[in-house]
Order: C-alpha cells, then sequence, then structure tokens
C-alpha cells in the first residue's frame, strides 16, 4: 500500500465520519435542542478523522525515506558497497531512482543489485505508515463520534481546530523567515572567518576569483562589497525610481480623478499587465531594444565610453516593469481617501489640483509610502535584467552610461555550476544575501515609521 492510497482511505474515512456526524446529529435535533447545528458536529468529526491521519502522513513521509535507505544499508548488497559516502550515496540514489521509475539504468554497476532491496523496503515502510495512519483516522473518527451528544459543544471544537490552523500557517511563514536567516548567518559566519568584515563591507574592489595556486594572478580575491550595492542602488534605487515613481503616481492620480469610469475600466488591467511580464522577457527588451539606443544616445551626445550594456538601459526598464507596484498602491490609497475630505476643499474654494497635492496626496500617503517601498524591494531583488542589460562589471561609478552589476547578480554567478562551499567565494554569497537581508529591513523600518507617523496626523 503506497502513501497515496493511505491519504485517499483517510479522506474518505473523513467524509464517512462527518456524514455520520451529521446524520447522527440530525437524528437527535428531532426529539431534543442541540447546542451545535449538525453541520458543526459533521465539521468536528470530519476535522478529527483527517487532520491527525494527515499530520502522521506528513511526518512519516520525509522519515520513510530514512528508514528505507538505513534498510537497504543493512541488506546483504548494501553491506558491500564502498565506505566512502560519497561514492556509496551515488549508487544509492542511482538505485533509488530506477526503483522509482525515474531511469532505466545507472552509471554504477552496484546499482542494479539494490533495486529489488528499494522497492521490497519502500512497499514495507509505506504499508506500516500507511496502516498507522488510517488505524489512527479510524480511532479519531470513533472517538468524534461517540462525545456527539445535545449538550456537546461541537461549534467550540470546529473553532479550535480552525484556531489551531491559523496559528499554523502563521508560525510556517514565521519558521520560514527565521530558518532563512539563520541560514544566512551561519554561512556568513562562515565567510567572515575567512575575510575580515571590514574588508567585505568597505573594500572597494570586487574580485572573488580565488586562484588554485598561490603563483596565480588574484590568488588572494577582493571580497570589497560596496561597489555591488552602489550598483544595485545605482541602478534599482535611483533610475528605476525616477522613472517609476513619478509615472506611477501620475497614472494613479489620473486613473481615480480624472479618467473617465469606462477609461478606467480598460486601462487599469491593461497597466497591471506589466506586473505579470516574466522578467526574463523584460530582459532581452532591454538587452536588444532598449540598450543599443542607450549606447547611440551616450555617443551621440559625445559619451565615447558608452557601453551596450549600461546601468542606464537596467533601470528604464527595471522602472517601467515596477510602475504597477506603486501605481496600484497609490490607486487603492488615493480612492480610500473619503470624499468628505474632497468635498471640503473644493467648498473652500480650491481648485481640483489643489486638492489633489494638498489634501488627497498628504491623506494617501501612507499608502503611497508602502508602494514605494514594495517597489523598491522588488527593484533591489531583480536579477534578469541586470543580467542581459547591465552586465558584470562590479564597477563603482556615477556614469548611466558605464556597466554595473548588482548584489542579487553576483549571488547567481557566485553559486552557478559545480562550487565548493568551503571556500571564500562561494561564502560569499550568503553573506551578500545577509547584508541584503538587513537593508531591506531597515527599509521596512523607515516606511513603517512614517506611515505611523501620517496615519496618526489623519486619524
Amino acid at each position: 500500500m503506497s502513501l497515496t492510497i493511505a491519504l485517499a482511505a483517510v479522506l474518505a474515512i473523513a467524509a464517512i465520519a462527518g456524514w455520520l456526524g451529521f446524520s447522527r446529529a440530525g437524528r437527535l435535533r428531532g426529539t431534543t435542542r442541540l447546542h451545535s447545528l449538525p453541520i458543526y458536529h459533521a465539521a468536528y468529526a470530519a476535522m478529527w478523522a483527517a487532520l491527525p491521519a494527515l499530520l502522521f502522513l506528513a511526518v512519516w513521509s520525509p522519515v520513510q525515506s530514512h528508514f528505507v535507505d538505513q534498510a537497504v544499508l543493512a541488506s546483504p548488497e548494501g553491506r558491500t558497497l564502498p565506505a566512502f559516502d560519497m561514492q556509496r550515496e551515488s549508487i544509492m540514489s542511482e538505485a533509488r531512482e530506477i526503483a522509482g521509475g525515474e531511469r532505466d539504468s545507472g552509471f554504477n554497476p552496484e546499482s542494479p543489485a539494490l533495486v529489488p532491496r528499494f522497492t521490497e523496503a519502500e512497499a514495507r515502510f509505506a504499508t506500516i505508515g500507511g496502516g498507522i495512519a488510517i488505524l489512527l483516522a479510524l480511532a479519531a473518527a470513533v472517538f468524534s463520534l461517540r462525545r456527539a451528544s445535545p449538550q456537546f459543544r461541537a461549534r467550540t471544537g470546529v473553532e479550535r481546530w480552525l484556531m489551531a490552523l491559523l496559528i499554523a500557517a502563521s508560525l510556517i511563514a514565521i519558521l520560514t523567515t527565521l530558518g532563512i536567516l539563520l541560514s544566512l548567518m551561519f554561512e556568513s559566519l562562515r565567510f567572515f572567518k575567512l575575510v575580515p568584515v571590514s574588508e567585505f563591507l568597505f573594500g572597494t574592489q570586487w574580485s572573488p576569483q580565488m586562484a588554485l595556486r598561490p603563483d596565480q594572478a588574484g590568488s588572494s580575491g577582493a571580497f570589497g562589497s560596496i561597489p555591488l550595492f552602489w550598483g544595485t542602488v545605482f541602478i534599482g534605487a535611483i533610475i528605476a525610481m525616477i522613472v517609476a515613481i513619478p509615472l506611477g503616481l501620475m497614472s494613479a492620480i489620473y486613473l481615480t480623478q480624472y479618467a473617465h469610469p469606462r477609461v478606467r475600466t480598460w486601462m487599469k488591467p491593461m497597466l497591471e499587465i506589466l506586473a505579470g511580464i516574466p522578467t526574463v522577457v523584460y530582459g532581452y527588451f532591454a538587452a536588444l531594444t532598449v540598450a543599443p539606443h542607450v549606447r547611440d544616445f551616450g555617443i551621440a551626445i559625445g559619451i565615447s565610453s558608452a557601453s551596450s550594456e549600461s546601468a542606464l538601459a537596467a533601470g528604464l526598464v527595471m522602472g517601467i516593469m515596477i510602475i504597477p507596484f506603486i501605481s496600484s498602491m497609490a490607486d487603492d490609497s488615493i480612492a480610500a481617501v473619503p470624499q468628505a475630505m474632497r468635498d471640503g476643499s473644493l467648498a473652500m474654494g480650491a481648485t481640483k489640483s489643489e486638492t489633489i497635492r494638498k489634501v488627497v496626496l498628504p491623506a494617501a500617503l501612507p499608502g503611497v509610502v508602502g508602494g514605494v517601498l514594495l517597489a523598491v524591494s522588488r527593484a533591489i531583488g531583480e536579477t534578469m535584467i541586470v543580467v542581459m542589460a547591465a552586465g558584470l562589471a562590479a564597477n563603482m561609478t556615477a556614469n548611466p552610461f558605464a556597466s554595473v552589476t548588482t548584489v542579487t547578480t553576483q549571488i547567481v554567478q557566485l553559486l552557478t555550476g559545480d562550487q565548493e562551499f568551503d571556500s571564500a567565494k562561494t561564502l560569499a554569497a550568503f553573506a551578500l544575501g545577509l547584508a541584503l537581508f538587513l537593508i531591506t529591513l531597515v527599509l521596512n523600518l523607515i516606511a513603517l515609521t512614517v506611515v505611523r507617523r501620517y496615519r496618526e496626523a489623519y486619524e
């Protein structure tokens, strides 16, 4: 019996338990007054039958693979495998994939002998796990059905289950964020044991290529991150924001204050389509269409060093990409401003443009700031546009026609291909990720402070 069959059986038991709970409560309702409606008795029985068993299956699924590996290694064929961990893991992985039907054969001659052992062990442990889950579902269903009575508070039990599910969903998000932070911190600490923190934070040279021999050029490497963060700020927070903030804010003002409802019905969805275009398409557009024109413009105005890969080309396209983030949130915030504030301003003799500038926009500022923050976060995390239009050179320059790179682009470069996770070159990616995480956190705190201050002024 596979875990899929066990899952289907658990769901079937839950459905039957729910139907029995509903029927039993319905019969009781005909003779006496119930504390909870029959639908709550049905939901209570179904939840008790399903959730504990499903939780067990979720825990058993990853544990089962460990038990299977141990059973295969304990078999006569498994005891003959090489003692070297990497070679043994390669053989086990091939045998596991052949047994699962993912491939027909492997490169290691020992793999075919392990396939029957894997098949047998997986079937055995799947039967054990599935049987336990089914028995657990049956026991929980019987327990929940026996509790059905006129005085039983089924609605309270259902609400507790739902509260537990909501808390679990919240904890998943929190624990995921904590896990990401801890993984970045641990790997970053390993990096800072090899490279001084001062060099990473204040160095102006970035060349993480570590040589294999001391006599090779650049054997010491250079891990100054300032050029990378300057490129990130230059492209994502300066050029892109110069394009996105005015266009996004003005489009939101037009759509909410001036556009005819029929025009708004068509234009708003068309504007938000920009947010759904894949970033690789923006990258192609930046590299093949925008970058050549930017280079030709730079040469035309006398900048001979204008490159076909430039910060200006990437920033322009990135600004177009994030217009919907600013426009949508500004649109919602402006539309949420009470009509009484507009009417009061107009009644005092202010024009429509003055009302927008001095009343509507200040009142909608928290939402506008939130949209700008979201856009900045989206921009500094962009990779494909920078790779295809801005290049990979870590230059610290204010020339928008020069090639620069960003933090996310370098993280991709450092972790692409076969890498040694004990080298400073690879560990530098985690240090860059941690620094970018902290920068984003600071931006969020600043935005929350601004929003709180202005929100208190208008409450």
